[in-house]
């Protein structure tokens, strides 16, 4: 008898313990509101704080707002047969051309969609500001640089036809995330496809990209940790061994200068398809180049944070007051 009530007893101890750790994220967040929110560090008690009801997932297919105007499948660039379109959000009530905000989204440069950022898309017009969200060639339709030469068109396309939709073409904001982050970083910094391997001819519009949103994005594909990641050997589509040279042109961090624009970084510390040491890397060298930079390292989060609310409403705030100050 004695043994059952000691097991029972320790089975109690474990227990209480876990449903301590378990509530202590959203203690720790209601105590510090004004710090980034914490997280869980391991995928299970994550899971489980969603399924007991700790935490709410965001929801991905809004609704529309009444008042905003939404027009979808626009054609930007048509390459292999195959139509690239974009969906644009527009204020009703705008009165003179409002500032841009372009979302790229993720899938490890072969998946995803333009409507897996409605939640961003929808928010931001109705903050006043004109969004939207591009579509761009998968690895099924082709590895590196296929994607990066959409998004730089893309961004192109936008420069062009502000008077069009009603948007300034000199407050154009890219934002994007995990491969989507990717792409926007190597657009607003400059990247343009190479005609050799050790050229490197900037774009024209370098440096007219007024502001980069950054969410978990990898940003040198020369570390070890990416010449030996699966996505991202399969989006170069050579190993490193063979083509070092396509990793260092792929990798963000190679375009960077002291002109390019304000960049707000947002990354989880328990990332681990994207080390958070990613973001550290371009932190320090935005840091040493004098390039305004905001970094948001979010404690005991893995990828994908933001589709949890919690962490959701940390991320648009932090994107508003950059807005704010470097966009409006």
């Amino acid at each position: 008898m004695k043994i059952i009530k000691r097991i029972l007893k320790g089975l109690l101890i474990v227990l209480l313990a876990g449903a301590l750790l378990l509530v202590t994220p959203r203690l720790w967040s209601a105590l510090s509101p004004e710090k980034p929110p914490v997280g869980y560090h391991f995928v299970a008690p994550a899971y489980l704080a969603l399924f007991i009801g700790l935490e709410d997932l965001i929801n991905r297919e809004p609704e529309i707002p009444a008042n905003v105007r939404e027009i979808k499948d626009i054609e930007y660039k048509t390459v292999g047969g195959k139509s690239l379109q974009l969906d644009l959000y527009i204020p009703e009530n705008i009165q003179k051309p409002a500032p841009l905000l372009v979302f790229i989204h993720g899938g490890g440069w072969k998946g995803g969609k333009r409507s897996d950022y409605l939640v961003y898309l929808a928010a931001f017009a109705q903050k006043g500001y004109l969004t939207a969200t591009v579509s761009y060639r998968l690895l099924k339709d082709g590895p590196y640089p296929a994607c990066a030469e959409d998004i730089t068109d893309a961004v192109n396309w936008f420069f062009r036809n502000g008077e069009t939709y009603g948007y300034d073409p000199d407050r154009i904001a890219l934002v994007g995330g995990s491969a989507g982050a990717h792409l926007a970083l190597l657009a607003a910094y400059g990247w343009e496809k190479q005609t050799a391997a050790d050229s490197l001819v900037l774009p024209e519009n370098k440096h007219r990209i007024k502001a980069v949103v950054d969410i978990y994005g990898p940003v040198d594909l020369t570390t070890p940790y990416a010449q030996t990641q699966p996505l991202v050997t399969n989006f170069i589509a050579h190993s490193y061994q063979e083509k070092p040279e396509l990793y260092r042109e792929a990798s963000p961090v190679r375009y960077l200068d002291k002109n390019d624009p304000p960049t707000l970084i947002l990354h989880g510390t328990s990332d681990d398809l994207v080390p958070v040491s990613q973001s550290d890397t371009l932190k320090a060298k935005l840091d040493r180049l004098g390039v305004p930079n905001v970094y948001c390292r979010v404690p005991l989060w893995p990828h994908t944070m933001d589709i949890v609310q919690r962490v959701n409403d940390y991320s648009q705030k932090q994107m508003e007051l950059f807005f704010e100050k470097y966009l409006k």
